[in-house]
């Protein structure tokens, strides 16, 4: 039913403002980004990595060999760069933010204003219409039909009607109707603050990537222990070393395992993405978006504000012949005054109806009587009027869909088909005999009897780069598929004349199966839905992701609020309704659908970059785990059965200069670089394919090489300035092992560089040269503790490379046919 308050409340005066604002009763928020400043810089410093590093620092540094201890920059640059980009992202998101958030209207003396939700302040009168979201606790004063969906808080679909005295909840949206709140509960008080502070947080929560990357970790945390334990029990009893050259040998096994680059260049790619689809008026609400939609195969998309712009313009009213019948309740002027009354009197105005007050500014003087809101279940809407000079009734009149509000086979519905089919948006301006807010009778859709008087036929404009967005997902893989709540024919008449389905194979929503695995069939087949229910969208992203798809859904009104949350990513329009964008993952500020292929590209970007220096890192940690086992185990068994002694080959200072050119510079230049393929879920069955059998080979290949040329023990010597050093024999066997480890560590790199072009070829020579610099230049040589000289053992290091090299290409061209065979795929020629 109507309800219309006496007199509209003027609200709170100024002072009344400013005393509330005294006494701290304003809505504050917590930080848009869910971290501040100090907090980032906690997360970046304080971590598990860091840890590690730090520990193994202070050891290197108690045996006074600082340049061993160089690994330690690690902990600056691990935390420092990803300070400095999280907060930088931070403040792009906060910025962002601000422009899409949801400003209320607020009535203060007298007036009405949008305000930014933080300026609310208790006992505030809000004003509410279709699509607003409850931003504050409160109670409601004024109503109009008002009907609050209050799905997202409880889970209850069907929306509440709210009268004067009803409480409303912060959280839901208005689905229906008009009115007006008391704020009575505010900032931390309020029933969803907690909620909305969460929608907004700067997280990488539900991340396959980072909850792969955090498993990995958690394995080699406690591979640690062992093998550290094994290593210095080598290091000190079994080879006869002292302390400090035990602790080193130690130290060096250890650093290496610690995949320390990981995280840093996971963070820095998902803070890049952050900022650069900021530039592109883009915000992400949660970080998880950007994986998200690298893996989407399937987009479902509205047509009005996707496929064309929202704006529409009336471009004829076609009187209907049946309209005679209805002549003595139509007034004078007949459809025009009634269309320019109906359009006046809608507080809250959607497109169509904007279109009609452009057409009609001149409205009569009329008073409505009574009123039924527009909402996409039902598809039309209604008022009653009564001259208000006269007192005469006016009439009843509605205002909807033809196909819902006339029989299917008559001749208006008939038309207006026509007209559908042409890409045209139909409206029925209909009249009926009884008040608009009488409840239909048990299954009719409208009250009274509708005798149809107009056909109001709207024009829509195609968005200029929607063709080319549609091109962009069709030549990536990915379906496209517009569900909407307009006729089936005029949404595949839109979608065909870019090149998307038909209008003879759109499809009428009405006519879908309530079964799940009968509409998923439907779905997967089908491209353009007419008709569309908000139910009936929720069940078809449902049915969707049945099928395995992964589904990203966009919209802008509440109708799109429930596929939007349970989509596996909802995209938000900018201009739509604040229930949308708070439920969004991404929300498009410029409004373009042609700015989603620039978040798919992002996303693809960073996935696919992260997936590829993971191998390097990961590599890196197997082979270096694998060697300080083989040593370990070597070390003892000779010890047992008197073969003769084996220590650790390396020095810290030689495992750090290994990561420089093999991982370290080309993982930060191949994490930013350019990516198209889309992601794939198995993330780390995927890497581990690779990087274990890659670990293994460089792992195996030094082992061998280092145990050819071993001379036997540690000798150590200290010099002038305390700094420790091992025997020119260890040094040369070290610099052999080392060689071979570097060399199929190279190719390693090379094969995760594939396909290569220029500038790859060019990272590739700039890493490859760098080694031979480091290796042949005697300052260099000295300061890393190498010796290149003994040929012999230079010999043996290359042939044992060599034989590692031809493996990892087997690998390479073996582990990814067995994956495609066990994901079910075409293995890859």
């Amino acid at each position: 039913m109507t309800q219309v308050s006496a007199e509209p409340n003027p609200g709170l005066t100024s002072a009344q403002v400013a005393a509330r604002i005294a006494d701290g009763h304003v809505n504050t928020r917590p930080d848009r980004s869910g971290r501040s400043v100090s907090d980032i810089v906690r997360a970046n410093v304080f971590t598990r990595i860091n840890a590690i590093l730090g520990v193994l620092f202070l050891i290197v540094a108690s045996t006074g060999s600082f340049i061993n201890g160089l690994f330690g920059l690690l902990i600056v640059a691990n935390s420092s760069v990803g300070i400095v980009q999280e907060i930088r992202a931070k403040r792009t998101l906060d910025k962002l933010a601000i422009v899409g958030q949801a400003r209320p209207i607020v009535r203060r003396d007298g007036q009405s204003a949008e305000l930014d939700p933080g300026d609310v302040v208790l006992d505030d009168i809000i004003e509410i219409g279709p699509g607003d979201q409850i931003v504050v606790d409160g109670e409601v004063v004024e109503a109009l039909a008002l009907d609050v969906d209050e799905s997202l808080l409880t889970g209850e679909a069907d929306p509440v009607d709210k009268t004067p005295g009803s409480a409303i909840l912060s959280g839901s949206f208005v689905s229906a109707g008009s009115g007006a709140y008391r704020a009575t509960r505010v900032g931390a008080d309020a029933y969803a603050a907690q909620l909305a502070a969460e929608a907004s947080k700067f997280t990488l929560v539900a991340s396959e990537l980072r909850s792969g990357i955090d498993q990995i970790l958690r394995v080699i945390t406690w591979l640690l222990i062992p093998a550290g334990v094994l290593t210095i029990v080598n290091q000190l009893f079994i080879s006869d070393t002292d302390l400090s050259a035990a602790l080193l040998g130690m130290v060096a096994a250890l650093v290496p395992m610690v995949p320390e680059g990981l995280v840093l260049m996971t963070s820095i790619a998902f803070a890049v993405g952050v900022v650069r689809l900021g530039q592109r008026q883009c915000l992400v609400n949660e970080l998880p978006a950007i994986e998200g939609l690298a893996r989407v195969n399937v987009v479902c998309a509205d047509k009005t504000g996707t496929l064309t712009e929202n704006g529409m313009r009336v471009a004829e009213v076609r009187a209907l012949e049946d309209a005679e019948s209805a002549s003595s309740a139509s007034p004078a002027g007949g459809a025009d005054r009634v269309l320019a009354a109906i359009a006046t009197h809608d507080p809250r105005p959607n497109a169509s109806i904007q279109a009609l007050a452009e057409a009609y500014p001149a409205a009569p003087e009329w008073t409505m009587t009574a009123v039924e809101p527009f909402t996409s279940a039902k598809k039309w809407s209604g008022m009653s009027f009564r001259d208000a000079a006269t007192g005469r009734d006016m009439g009843n009149w509605l205002i909807g869909a033809p196909d819902v509000l006339l029989d299917p086979a008559s001749r208006p519905a008939s038309a207006a088909e026509e007209l559908g089919a042409r890409g045209l948006r139909v409206l029925l301006l209909a009249h009926t005999d009884v008040a608009v807010d009488t409840e239909p009778p048990a299954g009719r859709v409208a009250p009274g009897v509708v005798v149809p008087v107009a056909l109001v036929v709207l024009e829509q404009r195609v968005r200029p780069d929607a063709g080319e967005t549609l091109a962009y997902f069709a030549d990536q893989g990915v379906d496209v598929k517009i569900i909407s709540g307009d006729n089936a024919a005029s949404v595949g008449a839109v979608a065909a004349s870019l090149g998307l389905g038909s209008p003879e194979t759109s499809v009428d929503a009405r006519s879908l199966p309530t079964d799940a695995a009968a509409l998923a069939g439907v779905v997967e087949e089908g491209v353009t839905f007419g008709r569309v229910r908000p139910d009936q969208k929720r069940a078809m992203v449902h049915a969707l992701q049945s099928a395995g798809d992964t589904v990203a859904m966009t919209g802008d009104g509440v109708n799109d609020v429930l596929a939007l949350k349970d989509a596996d990513i909802g995209v938000a329009m900018g201009s739509g309704s604040p229930a949308a964008r708070s439920v969004a993952q991404i929300v498009l500020l410029d409004n373009r659908f042609a700015t989603l292929p620039y978040v798919v590209a992002e996303g693809r970007r960073v996935i696919g970059n992260i997936e590829r220096v993971a191998n390097l890192f990961l590599t890196k940690t197997v082979y270096a785990v694998l060697l300080a086992l083989f040593v370990g185990v070597a070390g003892v068994c000779g010890e047992l059965f008197g073969l003769g002694s084996i220590s650790y080959p390396f020095q810290p200072i030689h495992v750090t200069i290994s990561a420089w050119f093999t991982i370290g510079v080309p993982a930060f230049v191949l994490s930013l670089a350019p990516n198209t393929e889309r992601a794939r879920t198995g993330f780390v069955r995927r890497v581990l394919a690779q990087a274990v059998p890659n670990g293994i080979i460089v792992g195996l290949a030094t082992f061998v090489t280092y145990i050819i040329v071993n001379p036997g023990g540690t000798e150590m010597t200290v010099g002038a300035k305390e700094t420790i050093d091992f025997s020119p024999a260890q040094t040369q066997a070290a610099t052999a092992a080392l060689v071979t480890l570097l060399a199929v560590a190279l190719y390693v790199l090379a094969v995760v560089a594939r396909p290569f072009t220029w500038w790859k070829a060019v990272l590739l020579g700039a890493s490859v040269g760098a080694y031979v610099v480091i290796f042949t230049w005697p300052w260099t040589q000295e300061l890393f503790r190498l010796d290149s000289s003994n040929l012999q053992m230079i010999t043996v290091a290359l042939t044992s490379a060599a034989v590692g090299i031809a493996a990892v290409e087997a690998v390479s061209r073996v582990a990814p046919r067995l994956l495609a065979v066990r994901d079910g795929r075409s293995p890859v020629a």
